[in-house]
């Protein structure tokens, strides 16, 4: 960003020929125009970064953001980057000092985006291009930080509805996000996307389990554990023992629940709100493919993408359903 304040070295200042700072004067709009012109010469390589990190990172959310209106792709990749950003900070720092730091960054570059000073940060500036183009609410974009920040404890859920809070402050957050990057303010879309992001918060619970338990890490909720007698020390062998298969199952089916109030409200939303719940496919396809397990988290057929999942997505944008 262009200083506003300059030194003239040599200007004379009367016959004593002093030597003094002077301050420029600028129009009103200069510096947001200095932003802008510096935001706009890098755009392209902007929204590439974005758009690889993405499809690197958060593969299904890089389709469904494709299948979106073409002017809201843009803001939709701009809006995942900043989520994958947040959400790979655990698991790539070793203390949880330097998590805590990357957050703080992340919350002075929202502070400065609103105040049209984004940092030069390829995420940032897209950021703050759609913040600009749609108005987005700053709360969204701060509890998705401040519930990420709040997860570096890295801890076991102590119950359902502790996980659930998480998946309404994160995923949900980033729905509300999407709706108003389509220009969509409706409050029956907005009780559709509370009960998809809490869905899609569980089922990555579930999804991330194999994951987690092989670097000796388990979140699943500590109370449905207790319930059927599987201990933490069962995850991370990766027991494929029924009380393991049934807390599976309690999980998996609050998931599903959560996609049938969803689809509840599918006659009473707008149809510009569909899009933006395009991400109701992957959690039916693995809620699906995980009952087809017998509920077996660990089976070797989840741990692979299905590659149907794409057409499956095409077809339900096609039909602008959910």
């Amino acid at each position: 960003m262009a200083a506003s304040i300059s030194v003239k070295h040599g200007l004379a200042c009367g016959k004593h020929a002093l030597f003094f700072p002077v301050q420029r004067k600028t129009s009103p709009g200069s510096e947001f125009r200095s932003v802008r012109a510096a935001a706009s010469a890098t755009a392209p390589q902007n929204e590439k970064f974005c758009l690889e990190l993405v499809r690197s990172r958060d593969y299904e959310g890089f389709v469904c953001s494709l299948l979106l209106p073409e002017e809201a792709r843009r803001s939709a990749l701009a809006l995942r980057a900043f989520n994958v950003e947040l959400a790979q900070v655990k698991d790539s720092v070793s203390q949880k000092t330097l998590g805590l730091m990357r957050m703080q960054f992340w919350k002075t570059a929202v502070e400065d985006i609103y105040r049209d000073k984004p940092p030069n940060q390829p995420v940032s500036n897209e950021l703050w291009r759609v913040v600009r183009n749609h108005r987005l609410t700053k709360r969204w974009l701060s509890r998705i930080i401040t519930e990420r920040e709040n997860d570096l404890d890295d801890r076991a859920y102590r119950n359902l509805q502790e996980l659930e809070s998480y998946a309404e402050n994160t995923q949900s957050s980033l729905l509300y996000l999407l709706l108003e990057s389509l220009g969509v303010k409706d409050v029956h879309a907005d009780h559709a996307a509370s009960h998809i992001g809490k869905a899609h918060g569980i089922v990555t619970c579930l999804r991330a389990t194999p994951h987690h338990s092989a670097r000796r890490r388990v979140y699943l909720p500590m109370d449905i554990c207790m319930l059927h007698g599987a201990s933490q020390e069962d995850i991370i062998r990766g027991s494929r023992e029924q009380n393991v298969r049934d807390v599976v199952y309690d999980i998996a089916s609050q998931a599903h629940v959560h996609l049938q109030h969803a689809r509840s409200f599918g006659p009473s939303i707008p149809a510009a709100a569909t899009p933006a719940f395009l991400h109701t496919v992957v959690l039916e396809d693995y809620l699906q493919r995980v009952r087809k397990a017998d509920f077996d988290i660990f089976h070797p057929s989840l741990q692979k993408r299905n590659p149907l999942l794409p057409i499956q997505l095409y077809l339900r944008s096609w039909k602008k359903t959910y």
